[in-house]
Parts: structure tokens; C-alpha cells; sequence
């Protein structure tokens, strides 16, 4: 992360209290009131783990607008 990226963001999503923690102290100035969500899941999964997507779908499914698919 930079602060630019931070700057740029709506707002910023980590796994564990830690992160947000971290994130929070590092990046407190490029913050201002942007808001960090922390989902509480382990930073102790493989990368792509069908259990970790299926936590970070489900953790995230509340703060993302429903996505509707079409048909047609």
C-alpha cells in the first residue's frame, strides 16, 4: 500500500484487527475519515483456498451492493 493508493480508495478491507491496526497507524494522514473494514478471518490461508473465497464472499457480502446478472 502508499499513501496514494490509499488516498484513491473508497475505503480499505483487511483480514485480521492487526491489519487494521497497522494500516490505520501507517497510513493515519492519506486516512482522513476514510473508513477500514476488518472481516476478523486468519491471514493463514494459500492463496485462492476455496475456503478463503468463500469467507471473503460471504464477510463482504454486506458492504458491496448486490450485483444482479442478467439474461438477456
Amino acid at each position: 500500500m502508499t499513501d496514494d493508493l490509499v488516498e484513491w480508495a473508497d475505503c480499505i478491507v483487511v483480514m485480521e484487527r492487526i491489519h487494521r491496526s497497522k494500516v490505520q497507524k501507517r497510513f493515519r494522514r492519506a486516512l482522513g475519515s476514510k473508513r477500514v473494514i476488518c472481516l476478523d478471518i486468519p491471514d493463514d490461508y494459500e492463496f485462492m483456498d476455496p475456503e478463503l473465497i468463500r469467507l471473503l464472499e460471504a464477510r463482504m457480502a454486506r458492504h458491496l451492493p448486490m450485483h444482479r446478472h442478467s439474461d438477456h
